[in-house]
This record gives structure tokens, C-alpha cells and sequence, in this order.
């Protein structure tokens, strides 16, 4: 059995201050000094990130004019990080930790460990922080100015006033000018010898074609436009939004597309990181980014083999027992993935079958979820397709959070560009990684939680949230959703079985120099907890892996043992 945190791996009176303790009294002043130096920290970074202020919904007062902008993606502003970096780090050793309360202490180490990853990345003057991303690739299939900004447009940019229609044609305005700098930045990050391999580039240019060649009127984000626009009465700017688009916005999308068809003659097959400069410590400082821990690149190897074996023998007695004995578990996987009784059509009626699905699920499991947690958010959750105009090499599924203050629902996005991907059998486990008790679910009660200061209520790592979301399809399991549903359960191990493979093949790539054609032929043929104590008490748990914030799984394992024992 895997533990719950091995889990989330794979993936004030002046009157009462004067009556305190002197420790205490030391302890208040220290944390005062912390909180003030993360909060003007915090504020600095959000007034140069105008999308996330937008996302935050804090656009607002002194940050208005942000409704108005796009980030700054240009190569200048990328080399003001650095000394930026390191000043917050040098700052943030000026407190003396060992004076901080236990809060103090956590808030501080949080702090510490994100700003010497980021100073970490200043030897890498090609890299390319992308939200959640750490990529050498500032434009691929995955990320670019060019897939996320239609998408922030459509989806979180708000229309709720002739100012908000205002910031949005501002926006629309400025987009060719995001295109332009992640050109330049690609073809600068070219002459220092990294170029995206040669099969990213193919799904990368074939998106800026397909976005680049659908009319304006067409776009998602304009067609958005004018639907809300209309709904709050008022008037249609859908023409001229799509004058911007077919000129400037069309201009800059052709320029993209000849630097991508450029780099493409120089790009290599090798799919690794081993062959960027200095890739084996790119790499390294990755793994510690997104796992959080010292694992080397061999130990999460070696993790990954021995939970695929682990896996597939779980599978296997379940197919078996299901009269599936012929083949191997992942050839056995293939064909169950084939047949009629567990699939949609791949029409607009059949995609709107399954998102009925879909929302019947998350609706069935959000009422469960007072049994096993203290608080329940009160940000609501929608179900979305996956924008067509990126679907092609966007992820089968992915959670974009709501506003701090719950008026911008949190989006659970399903790719649906063909529902053979998507199975009856594994769209149970799907949603409860995304929505509830996963991503959407997690990431709303952390903003709702007002005793944190607002920079431990957004951003975090990687490791924690996506170690969340394979915690919560767990907990599902142990809620009995499975119970009555073998096939579920099947799509629930195959969803674990999917994240061990990536264990194996992203250290196989990167650390091993594994070719792209080894990759995809391991994944097509190979498709004592805290629980266990007396005493455990599942909704204190929770409170203290969530209570405390997105937070690396080191620190994370001291605060629950802490709240544990």
C-alpha cells in the first residue's frame, strides 16, 4: 500500500504583547518582520503580472489599469528576474528564523525554498517559468502566449462592465506584441543552443495554423465576447474584436509560424534535456522543483518500476476476474478502451453526453465530501471543453481555479477532441482528480482561507497539487465510489498506472537519454500509512494538509506529523 505522502510524490494589543513571555514577544516581532517583507514581496511580483492579478481577482484599486494589459514576455523582463531573485532571497535571510514561531517558521521555510529555486534557475538563462511549467521551451504545444492567452481571455478576463469590454479590446490590441516577444525569446533561446525538438515544433506549428486561419468571428475568446457582452446588455464590439484579430493579431501569428518552420530545419529528434546546455542540472534542479524532495533522478526510476509492476498485477486480477485473460495488461487496457458499451460518440451530441456525465460525477461526489472534510468551499465548479483551438496538444484534463473571492467559478477543463480518449470507465477518477476532492476542490479551500496571508493562499508546487489530486482519487476509493463498479476501479489503477509510467519515462528521457520511439513503446506495453494508527482521525488530516497552505512534501510531512501525533 502506498502512504498517503509517498502518494502525493507520484506527481494585537500593544497591552497583551507586553503580558507575553519575552520569547513570545520575540517570536511576535520576528513574524511581524516576515509578514511584511512576503507581503511587499508578494505585491511587488503582482504589480508586474497583470494576467494573474486578473485571475486573482485583484485587478483592482491601485492594480485597475492591469484589466487592461498582458504580461510583460519580453527577453528584458526575463533578465530582470534575476537580480529581482536574488535580492528576495538576500532579504529573506535577513530574518532570523530561529526567533519565528512555529507559523512564522513554515511561512519562512516555504519562502526559502521558492526563492533559492528560482535564484537556482538564473544559470539557465533559457528557461522559461510558464505557471505551473518549468520549461526550457517558451513556445510549444503545451505553452506560448498563443495558446493561454485566447484561453485567459475566453475564460477569466471578466465582462461585467463597458470598462471590462474595454480591457478586453486592450488586451486583444496588446496580444500581437505577447506573440512577438516569445518569437523573440525562442529565437534568442535558439542561439544559445536550445531549440525544442523536431515533433514538438510539428504539433506546435500545426496549432499556430490552426489558430492563425480561423476568422475572428469564429475565435473562442471573441465569440465569448459577444455572448457576455449580451448577457449583461451590453454593446456587441464582436466586429471590431475580430477586425483586431483578422489584421495585427493574424500578422503576428505568421511571424511565430516562420520562426517555428526556421528552428524546425535545426531542430533535433532527441527528445531529453541531456542535450541543452548544461541539461543533467537543468534536470536536477526540476526534479527538485516539481517533487520537492532529494530524490535523485535513479530513486524515481526505481519508484516508478516497482509501482508499474505493482499495478499491473492489481489490474490484472481485476480484468481476469472480469473474464479479460488474454493479452497483457496493457494490450488487455487497449481493447476495453475499444468497446461500444463504454463509449461516447465522437459528435457534438456525444461530447455533450459525456459532459452530462462528467457533471452528474462531480455532483455525486461533492456531496459526499462532508463526511471526510472539516470545511467545504464555496467556489462553484463548472465543466468546460478544452478550447478546440489548442485541444490538439493540450493535457486530457486540467483545473483552472477561481477568483479569491468566489465570483469567478473554478473551471474544470475535459479534452474532448476525441471522445475514444475517454472511456466510461475512466472518467470517474478523472473528475475527482480535477474537481472534487481534487484540484478545484483543494485549490478553492486554500483561497478561502482567510487566517493565511494571501501569499500562502495562491501559488504553491506542483508536487503538493498534483500530489493532491492522486490523494483525492484514494480517497474516492476508500469513499466506496467504486464498490459496485469494477470497470471504475479498473480506470482508477490505470489512472495510477499512467502517473508510475511518467515516473519511468520522464527520468528515462532526461536522465537516462531514452529516445522519444523508447518512451512511447514503455508506455504502450506497460499502460505503513498514517491511516493505519489507532486514533487517526481522517478530517484532521486533511485540516492539516490543507489548512497549511500549498507547501513543499518535506515541510509538508513535519506539519502533519505534528498535527498527527
Amino acid at each position: 500500500m502506498i502512504d498517503r505522502r509517498r502518494l502525493m510524490l507520484s506527481s494585537a494589543g500593544l497591552g497583551l504583547i507586553a503580558a507575553l513571555p519575552a520569547a513570545a514577544r520575540t517570536s511576535a516581532s520576528e513574524d511581524a518582520r516576515l509578514d511584511t517583507l512576503l507581503q511587499a514581496q508578494f505585491d511587488d511580483a503582482l504589480d508586474r503580472a497583470p494576467e494573474d492579478s486578473t485571475s486573482l481577482g485583484l485587478d483592482i484599486g491601485a492594480r485597475a489599469g492591469h484589466r487592461s494589459r498582458l504580461d510583460d514576455r519580453s527577453v528584458a523582463a526575463f533578465e530582470a528576474e534575476v537580480p529581482r531573485n536574488r535580492e528576495r532571497l538576500d532579504r529573506l535571510r535577513e530574518i532570523n528564523a530561529a526567533e519565528l514561531s512555529p507559523n512564522g517558521r513554515l511561512s519562512y521555510d516555504i519562502a526559502l525554498f521558492q526563492r533559492e529555486l528560482a535564484v537556482g534557475y538564473a544559470r539557465f538563462p533559457w528557461h522559461t517559468p510558464d505557471g505551473w511549467k518549468q520549461t526550457p521551451y517558451g513556445v510549444s504545444q503545451l505553452g506560448g502566449a498563443y495558446a493561454t492567452v485566447p484561453d485567459f481571455l475566453d475564460s477569466t478576463h471578466p465582462i461585467e462592465t463597458l470598462d471590462d469590454v474595454e480591457g478586453f479590446l486592450n488586451r486583444l490590441d496588446t496580444f500581437p506584441t505577447a506573440l512577438d516577444q516569445d518569437t523573440e525569446r525562442m529565437l534568442a533561446n535558439a542561439e544559445m543552443g536550445v531549440i525544442a525538438p523536431d515533433f514538438v515544433l510539428d504539433k506546435t506549428r500545426l496549432q499556430l495554423i490552426a489558430l492563425r486561419d480561423q476568422p475572428g468571428e469564429q475565435q473562442a475568446m471573441i465569440q465569448s465576447l459577444v455572448r457576455r457582452s449580451a448577457e449583461k446588455r451590453l454593446p456587441n464590439f464582436g466586429p471590431g474584436a475580430a477586425r483586431i484579430f483578422d489584421g495585427r493579431v493574424r500578422d503576428a501569428l505568421t511571424r511565430q509560424i516562420a520562426a517555428v518552420e526556421a528552428l524546425r530545419l535545426r531542430s533535433s529528434h532527441q527528445a531529453g534535456v541531456l542535450r541543452v546546455p548544461d541539461g543533467e542540472a537543468y534536470y536536477a534542479l526540476n526534479l527538485r522543483n516539481f517533487t520537492t524532495t532529494d530524490y535523485s533522478p535513479a530513486d524515481i526510476h526505481r519508484i516508478g518500476l516497482e509501482q508499474v509492476a505493482d499495478l499491473q498485477n492489481q489490474i490484472d486480477g481485476l480484468l481476469k476476474g472480469e473474464g479479460y485473460t488474454q493479452g497483457t495488461v496493457a494490450e488487455r487496457l487497449a481493447g476495453l478502451r475499444t468497446e461500444a458499451r463504454f463509449r461516447f460518440a465522437n459528435t457534438d451530441a456525444g461530447r455533450e453526453e459525456l459532459l452530462a456525465f462528467v457533471n452528474a460525477e462531480m455532483a455525486s461526489i461533492r456531496a459526499r465530501m462532508p463526511e471526510v472534510f472539516p470545511r467545504i468551499p464555496r467556489n462553484d465548479f463548472l465543466v468546460r471543453r478544452v478550447p478546440p483551438a489548442i485541444e490538439a496538444g493540450a493535457p486530457g484534463g486540467y483545473a483552472q481555479g477561481g477568483s479569491l473571492d468566489g465570483s469567478r467559478p473554478g473551471i474544470y477543463y475535459i479534452n474532448l477532441r476525441d471522445t475514444a480518449e475517454w472511456p466510461r470507465w475512466t472518467l470517474k477518477t478523472l473528475t475527482y482528480h480535477e474537481a472534487a476532492p481534487g484540484h478545484l476542490f483543494q485549490g478553492a479551500l486554500a483561497r478561502e482561507a482567510g487566517e493565511l496571508p494571501i501569499y500562502r493562499r495562491v501559488g504553491g508546487f506542483s508536487a503538493y497539487s498534483e500530489g493532491w489530486g492522486l490523494y483525492s482519487e484514494r480517497l474516492a476509493d476508500e469513499l466506496g465510489v467504486y464498490d459496485d463498479d469494477p470497470f471504475g476501479r479498473i480506470g482508477y489503477l490505470e489512472s495510477f498506472l499512467f502517473r508510475a509510467c511518467r515516473l519511468v519515462v520522464d527520468t528515462g528521457l532526461h536522465a537516462q537519454d531514452w529516445s522519444r520511439e523508447r518512451a512511447i513503446q514503455y508506455f504502450t506495453e506497460n499502460g505503513g500509512s498514517l491511516k493505519d494508527r489507532p486514533g487517526f482521525d481522517l478530517k484532521r488530516f486533511h485540516a492539516a494538509v490543507i489548512d497549511g497552505g500549498n507547501i513543499p512534501l518535506t515541510i509538508l510531512e513535519r506539519r502533519v506529523r505534528a498535527a498527527m501525533a
